[in-house]
């Protein structure tokens, strides 16, 4: 069958006979807006077709001449775009995923376009110029598992759509302009993936249910925002999974908690550029597969944990504590220091170079510090062995009380 205007009277027919019930073709026939012929290689590509040429009409800017392969009825050909067999049908071929990263592509929205491609499993549109909301209809991809709007234009709350998206596993919204504060429920989500940095969220981080159960993230950046508060202790308690997490360069306020130390998978920890106060906690030993640790640039204070020094000296690479208000360490934490792993520029330690002035650190001190519940920074939530170890008799691990 191959006449063309047997086909189009055929899909025609179809389409008018009966308009309640899926009709297949192995080709499907449309006339496009000039009036020209196409024969698409399967009923779903002719639907989206329209789709796309819609959208391809609001690009205001296109300096690789991408949008100039997306012509004729060869929809896999287009540039950026991808087919596949649906997971519903692997006999039929459809639009599966999308990937225009880096084409520089400029567009007002995104609504009316990856929210009408009803087989899209992802979705990467990074370093784009792409305006305006994520359109709510998003929720209907049934099949989108990877998300990634990051290096845009886009505004508003965050995308709450996609807390009603089971399958998502993969979210990349960093480096927009998306401002509010972050729902609880993207904590619970079964995400791998979840990049929210360098946007505008304030507020303070929300408190996961208890009863929501253990989070599945793998990588977590909230670096770059304006959050503030306390860090969250349900969700470092309910995150063991984490292999990375970036709390960077934000307002946090308060004492480090001692859930951080549920982060037993996490290879890179980095809570630098904050207004954390008071002691570092002992349930850092925990932390036995950290290589990235980093606290520089808060208001911490006190002794360096030489059992931190000494239980993660194995895998650390780099241990960053500059540019607070530590005043002592021992030689485990020496040693560390002496082979360019432990960074204490800019503290109060005496007879280092490269410290703060005597002046500076006793206006700091001066003003009075207090962190509530305070004896949880003597509490280690797990299990270690120290029998071989001469600091055994130092470090024997609290029961940490109700708060």
């Amino acid at each position: 069958m191959n006449n063309p205007l047997l086909l189009a009277i055929l899909f025609f027919l179809g389409t008018c006979l009966f308009p309640n019930e899926t009709v297949h073709f192995t080709k499907a026939a449309i006339i496009d807006r000039d009036e020209k012929m196409l024969i698409f290689l399967d009923q779903r590509l002719a639907v989206v077709y329209p789709i796309i040429q819609r959208f391809r009409l609001l690009i205001t800017l296109d300096p690789f001449k991408i949008t100039h392969t997306w012509t004729g009825s060869d929809i896999c050909s287009y540039r950026g775009f991808y087919c596949d067999n649906p997971p519903d049908n692997k006999t039929a071929l459809t639009v599966a995923s999308i990937d225009f990263n880096g084409y520089q592509l400029s567009a007002p929205s995104i609504e009316g376009f990856v929210d009408q491609l009803p087989d899209l499993g992802l979705f990467h549109v990074n370093s784009n110029n792409f305006g305006g909301t994520v359109p709510s209809k998003i929720v209907n991809l049934k099949y989108l598992y990877e998300l990634d709007i990051s290096n845009n234009r886009f505004t508003g709350q965050f995308p709450t759509a996609v807390l009603d998206m089971p399958g998502l596993t993969y979210l990349d919204i960093r480096f927009n302009s998306f401002s509010g504060s972050i729902p609880p429920q993207i904590f619970s989500k079964n995400l791998d993936v979840l990049f929210v940095n360098d946007n505008g969220f304030t507020a303070s981080l929300p408190d996961i249910p208890e009863d929501d159960g253990r989070a599945h993230i793998l990588f977590l950046t909230l670096a770059n925002n304006r959050f503030n508060g306390p860090l969250p202790r349900s969700i470092l308690k309910s995150m063991s999974s984490l292999t990375e997490v970036l709390f960077l360069n934000n307002d946090f306020t308060g004492c480090v908690p001692y859930e951080i130390g549920f982060l037993r998978g996490a290879s890179v920890i980095d809570i630098g550029g904050n207004k954390l106060t008071g002691h570092l906690p002992l349930s850092l030993t925990c932390l036995e597969k950290v290589e990235q640790l980093n606290f520089a640039g808060n208001l911490l204070f006190g002794v360096i944990p030489e059992s931190v020094c000494m239980l993660l000296r194995v895998n650390l690479v780099n241990f960053s504590l500059s540019d607070n208000y530590f005043t002592h360490m021992g030689p485990w934490c020496r040693s560390l220091f002496e082979i360019g792993v432990l960074d204490v520029r800019n503290n109060c330690l005496p007879f280092l170079p490269g410290q703060r002035s005597m002046k500076e650190c006793a206006e700091f001190f001066f003003k009075p510090k207090y962190c509530p519940y305070r004896w949880f920074h003597s509490f280690i939530p797990c299990r270690y062995s120290l029998a071989s170890s001469s600091y055994s008799r130092d470090l024997n691990p609290m029961v940490a009380p109700s708060p």
